[in-house]
């Protein structure tokens, strides 16, 4: 029976109802679970990242700032040590020349100025100087700034006064020489906050950075206004980096030009203004910021900068000065004022206008200030570059006490015993005389080379020092390392040997100048020869040095022994070894011009040995006294044989081979002296002394090729032309009591008498002198012969 319709529906209904509820109630319900459970798991996704990202930025900027905090912290820079020369000491009596004391005040950077009314200023009047000298620090004092008259007569301090007072003595600064760099080359001198010109604080935030105390390390409306200035010149004309971005910049950054540079740079700038007050940063920025290159040496901050540009410190500076600083900062290279002073001027004078139109400064004073002229120093600064030979040595020296990194990072004051007018004259001398040697003898230009060496005869003191005809040649110094067979400079040696034997040699002793052959080690026979090619037959002792006789010097050098020799110079300061040879005897021993100043220091010195010293003293960067380089002295020689070589080589200058001193140094200065030539003329000596100064001067080829030039007619021209610029004090040579001036006869060798009409007087150790007199002794006819033949002298 079929079904009605409604039964059917109703079970269709049922079934259908059977079918989809279970299926259909579960799945509503998980679609409706599903989709919010979805959205939160995205949202759990970006939160999770979020907080990672977070973290890691966190991350990041922690370690920023443990770097911004520990390097500004701690010791910010390896500041170099300042090397400073002897100090000009004033006194009446100095023979100090106005000329002198003029160039040293221009050295110092004083201004000269109608009347001194502020340190560092000086006026002059004929003969007549005020000067208002700087305070200073020295190794043993603080000298104060005073204002000194000065009085010259005849180039010598005749009067020396202070408020109507006498002053027995007063020192200009010790004049800086140098500084001595780290590997990486920058300088710096730092300055405190404090030490900073308001007018250049002023022109750098005018500049720079107007809003440098109300930002927080980076300047928004600085950054809109930069990029507007940008787009509108379609091209960068202004930056939008604030002094503490910059100091960040070139602080802890590389010039990287990247979005992710200058992210670091703004992060690390918040952080730096975060834990440092705004005078540290400013006080950083001063000090590291790039100002110009000096060579290979890279002039970092306003302190070196004002030195190196204007030879004044930074406090001294005035608006126009002040105003060319802070343009610089933009590109030192690009408004370089040396290279381009043009670009300089118009730099400068935007900064003037800068502070006017910041009613900073008035108009008045902008007009006055644009009206000045540059007034950059002709001179670059001093680095390594004026004296580097000096700086050599000085840096030799001290590495016997200190550590490199001590040298180039700790701020060190080193006071040296350099002289620089002396160092000036000394290098020009070599300069001039070399070109003229070339001239005259038609050599090809720049083939010669020289060395000198100017000493202290008492202290030991190296007053210059020259180790290339090019003064500022960084390279081989050939006053230290120039180490050349010295030639006849060995003969005194020799000679001072046999005068230590006075029993056996006096200055009249008898000489065989002879040839004669030796048989050297290897077989190979040794025959030396005169500079004439002469034999002289037999000549007295003091003849034989004067006249520089080969023959003879080997002949005595034999008789008393190669062994002898050596421990006398041994006893004289040299250190180096020495072959025993017998070609020593004339010079086949290689010295450097150093080693030679100091054997004939010690001959200056009466035989005293003082070792050559270049430091005075050592001062940390508070002023403390760290090492004292004080003069040592020993006795090598007794005095008595040395006053009768000293005397022999007053002969040699004025008899012997160097006479031609004659048309530089007046003879009543009494000079003594050696010349020395070595085989083929390769190298041309000449050392020697007065009263104030021991000198040695090499010339020579780098190519060891013949100089063409024997010892008087290179080395002692040179010599003469350096003393001549100097002026010397006359040798006075002081007889010890052990010696006694005896007549004598030199014919005969006999005592005698005035009445010897040949009779001359000699110096002898007491008990040498000849006791046999000679047969003149006692004519009245002897005497009116010497009366007669003395008149036509």
């Amino acid at each position: 029976m079929p079904k009605s319709p409604t039964t059917k529906r109703k079970n269709s209904s049922k079934s259908v109802s059977k079918k989809r509820q279970p299926k259909s109630g579960r799945g509503r319900s998980s679609n409706r679970s599903r989709k919010p459970s979805s959205g939160r798991s995205w949202l759990t996704r970006f939160a999770i990242i979020g907080l990672l990202l977070s973290l890691v930025f966190a991350v990041y900027v922690a370690l920023l700032d443990q770097q911004v905090r520990s390097k500004f912290s701690g010791k910010r820079w390896a500041v170099p040590a300042r090397v400073y020369g002897r100090p000009m000491e004033l006194y009446p009596g100095a023979e100090i020349s106005t000329a002198q004391l003029a160039s040293e005040l221009t050295r110092l950077g004083y201004r000269k100025v109608s009347y001194p009314k502020h340190p560092a200023s000086w006026s002059m009047n004929k003969n007549r100087f005020l000067v208002y000298t700087r305070p200073f620090r020295f190794w043993d004092s603080e000298e104060p700034s005073l204002l000194a008259e000065i009085v010259f007569n005849n180039g010598v301090i005749a009067a020396l006064k202070h408020k109507d007072s006498d002053l027995p003595l007063m020192r200009l600064e010790a004049p800086e020489i140098g500084s001595i760099y780290p590997a990486h080359n920058e300088d710096r001198v730092l300055v405190s906050r404090e030490e900073l010109p308001d007018t250049l604080v002023a022109a750098l935030f005018a500049v720079e950075d107007r809003a440098f105390y109300s930002h927080y390390g980076v300047d928004p409306r600085a950054i809109l206004r930069a990029g507007w200035s940008n787009i509108q010149a379609r091209g960068v004309v202004q930056g939008g980096s604030t002094l503490t971005q910059q100091l960040v910049k070139n602080f802890y950054l590389t010039r990287e030009r990247s979005l992710w540079r200058k992210f670091n740079e703004a992060i690390m700038a918040v952080l730096l203004e975060i834990h440092f007050s705004k005078d540290q940063i400013l006080e950083g920025y001063a000090n590291e910021i790039y100002l110009g290159q000096d060579g290979q040496r890279a002039i970092h901050g306003f302190g070196l900068a004002s030195h190196f540009y204007f030879n004044q410190p930074l406090q001294e500076l005035d608006l126009p000065k002040l105003a060319l600083l802070v343009g610089l900062v933009k590109g030192p290279s690009y408004y370089d004022p040396r290279r381009h002073p043009e670009r300089a001027l118009a730099r400068r004078n935007l900064v003037i206008d800068l502070l006017q139109e910041q009613q900073l400064i008035s108009d008045s004073q902008a007009k006055e200030a644009k009206s000045a002229k540059l007034a950059v120093n002709e001179r670059k600064g001093i680095g390594q570059g004026r004296y580097p030979a000096f700086i050599d040595l000085v840096r030799r020296q001290l590495h016997r006490d200190y550590r490199e990194e001590d040298l180039t990072s700790e701020g060190l004051r080193i006071f040296t015993t350099l002289d620089p007018w002396m160092q000036d004259q000394a290098s020009m001398a070599v300069t001039g005389r070399l070109s003229q040697l070339e001239k005259s003898h038609k050599f090809q230009q720049d083939s010669l080379q020289a060395a000198a060496v100017l000493v202290g005869p008492q202290n030991g003191e190296v007053l210059a020092l020259v180790g290339d005809r090019n003064p500022a040649y960084a390279g081989f110094n050939r006053a230290l390392d120039a180490v050349r067979p010295i030639g006849s400079l060995i003969k005194p040696v020799v000679y001072l040997a046999a005068l230590m034997q006075p029993q056996r040699y006096t200055l009249i002793s008898r000489l065989e100048d002879r040839s004669i052959t030796l048989k050297e080690p290897n077989g190979k026979k040794w025959t030396p020869g005169n500079y004439d090619n002469q034999e002289h037959g037999e000549v007295l002792l003091h003849k034989a040095l004067a006249h520089s006789y080969n023959l003879a010097t080997v002949r005595l050098g034999l008789d008393i022994g190669l062994d002898e020799i050596v421990d006398l110079l041994r006893q004289l300061g040299i250190s180096r070894p020495i072959d025993q040879v017998p070609a020593l005897l004339l010079g086949a021993v290689s010295l450097s011009p150093l080693e030679v100043a100091q054997l004939y220091q010690t001959f200056a010195a009466n035989g005293y040995y003082s070792p050559l010293r270049a430091i005075r003293e050592v001062l940390s960067s508070s002023d403390e006294p760290l090492q004292r380089y004080p003069l040592t002295v020993r006795q090598s020689v007794e005095p008595g044989p040395l006053y009768l070589l000293n005397r022999n080589l007053q002969e040699v200058v004025r008899q012997g081979t160097g006479q031609r001193l004659a048309s530089f140094v007046a003879p009543e200065m009494n000079i003594a002296g050696k010349t020395g030539t070595t085989n083929n003329l390769r190298d041309s000596w000449f050392a020697g002394f007065s009263g104030d100064k021991v000198a040695v001067v090499w010339v020579g080829r780098d190519d060891n090729q013949s100089a063409g030039l024997t010892g008087s007619s290179g080395a002692l021209l040179v010599w003469g032309d350096m003393m001549k610029r100097l002026g010397v004090m006359p040798l006075g040579l002081m007889k010890p009591e052990s010696v006694v001036t005896e007549w004598i006869e030199p014919a005969s060798g006999l005592k005698a008498d005035e009445n010897c009409s040949q009779a001359r007087q000699y110096p002898f150790i007491q008990g040498s002198a000849p006791t046999v007199e000679a047969s003149c002794v006692g004519s009245s006819n002897g005497a009116l012969q010497r009366l007669f033949r003395s008149f036509f002298e």
